[in-house]
C-alpha cells in the first residue's frame, strides 16, 4: 500500500484591497483615488493625503497595467458666454482661463449668441468637458447635464444649485447716496430689460431711489451694445430733459450714453452724472472716466473654477450651501458723477 500524505491546511490569503475599499475608506470617490494615487491635478492636499493614508492603511496597491494605462491626462472646463463682443466676457473667459491653469486644466469657450438651438449647444459642450460654468438658465437645457458638475454665474439668492451669486445691492445703496450726496433730484434709469419688466440690478436701483423719495422713470433697450445706449440716451434727453443722472445697465450702455451727451454738448458730470455696471477696463479710457459698481471678475473665476473642480474630484456636492459662493460688487467713484 502506498502511504497516504497528510493533508496539510493552509490560511487562504487576505483579499487584496481594492480601489473601492480605499474609496469607502477616505469617503471619497474612486475617481479622487485614482487622482491621489497617480499624482494628477485638480484634488485638495488635504483630501489627497487622506487617500494617500486609507491606501496605506489597507495596504492597496494599484496593479502596474492599470497604473500604466492611467496618465495624468488634463482635464477640461466648458465655459458658456453669452456673447464676447461684449467685452465683459473676454475679460470673464481670460480670468477662467487662467484660474483653471494653475490646476492643469484646459477651457474650451461657446458662445450663445450664435446658437441656433441652446439647448443643443450645452449639450455638445457637455460631452466634451469635465465641468460646465457660465451664465445659464433652465430654458439653456440644465436639465439635459445629468451630474455633471455646473456652475452657475449671477445665480439668484436662495437657489441649491451650484453657484456664484454676485451680489450688488450695497454697493447700489452706496451709489445712490453718492449721487443724492452730489446733488442729484432727477435720476434715470437706462436698463436693459424686455418692456414690462425690469432687470435685477435695474429694479434695484429704483427701489433705493424710492427710498429716498425719488421715482426714476425708466427707459428701456433690448440690444446690449454701445449703440443702443447711445440711442436710449437720446430718448431720455428727449422725454426727460430735467435729467441730472443716468444710471446705465452696464458700461457698454454707458459709455453709448457718454457718447450722445457729448454730442449733445452736455457736460458731465456739470449738468448730468453717468454711472455704469461691471467695471471694465475700458472706463478708465474714457473721458470723463466712468463711475461704475465694479466686479472682482478673478474673484468670480476663482470661486467658480474652485467649485468646479471640487466637484468633479468628488469634494463639493453639486447642490445646497457648499455648492455656492458669493463675490460682491463695489462703488468705484470717477469724473463722470
Amino acid at each position: 500500500m502506498k502511504a497516504r500524505r497528510s493533508a496539510t491546511t493552509r490560511t487562504a490569503p487576505a483579499p487584496r484591497a481594492t480601489i473601492n475599499d480605499v474609496a469607502t475608506a477616505a469617503g471619497v470617490s474612486r475617481q479622487t483615488v485614482t487622482r491621489a494615487m497617480n499624482e494628477m491635478p485638480g484634488i485638495n492636499p488635504a483630501t489627497k493625503a487622506r487617500v494617500l493614508a486609507a491606501a496605506k492603511r489597507l495596504r492597496y496597491r494599484p496593479s502596474r497595467f492599470g497604473r500604466g494605462l492611467v496618465k495624468p491626462e488634463p482635464r477640461t472646463l466648458g465655459l458658456v458666454v453669452d456673447d464676447l463682443t461684449n467685452p465683459y466676457y473676454p475679460e470673464l473667459a481670460s480670468a477662467v482661463i487662467g484660474e483653471a491653469a494653475k490646476q492643469s486644466w484646459n477651457v474650451i469657450v461657446a458662445e450663445k449668441v450664435h446658437a441656433t438651438d441652446r439647448r443643443t449647444l450645452l449639450l455638445e459642450v457637455a460631452g466634451q468637458v469635465d465641468a460646465v460654468l457660465g451664465y445659464l438658465n433652465d430654458s439653456d437645457g440644465l436639465d439635459q447635464l445629468g451630474d455633471l458638475p455646473c456652475i452657475q454665474f449671477d445665480s439668484p439668492p436662495g437657489s441649491t444649485v451650484g453657484g456664484v451669486e454676485l451680489d450688488f445691492a450695497p454697493a447700489m445703496a452706496e451709489l445712490v447716496d453718492h449721487l443724492l450726496d452730489r446733488g442729484v433730484r432727477h435720476p434715470v434709469l437706462l436698463d436693459i430689460s424686455p418692456p414690462g419688466s425690469l432687470s435685477g440690478r435695474g429694479q434695484c436701483f429704483v427701489d433705493l431711489m424710492r427710498e429716498h423719495g425719488f421715482d426714476p422713470p425708466v427707459t428701456q433697450v433690448i440690444d446690449n451694445s454701445m449703440a443702443a445706449g447711445a440711442a436710449g440716451c437720446a430718448e431720455i434727453l428727449q422725454d426727460h430733459p430735467e435729467a441730472d443722472a443716468i444710471m446705465a445697465f452696464n458700461d457698454i450702455a454707458a459709455c453709448g450714453t457718454l457718447k450722445t451727451l457729448r454730442r449733445a454738448g452736455i457736460d458731465v458730470p456739470g449738468q448730468i452724472k453717468v454711472a455704469g455696471f461691471d467695471g471694465l477696463g475700458l472706463g478708465t479710457y474714457l473721458s470723463p472716466e466712468l463711475t461704475t459698481l465694479a466686479l472682482d471678475v478673478q474673484g468670480v473665476a476663482a470661486a467658480a473654477v474652485g467649485l468646479a473642480l471640487g466637484m468633479a474630484a468628488g469634494e463639493i456636492p453639486r447642490s445646497g450651501p457648499k455648492a455656492r459662493r458669493r463675490v460682491s460688487y463695489r462703488l468705484v467713484v470717477r469724473e463722470s458723477s
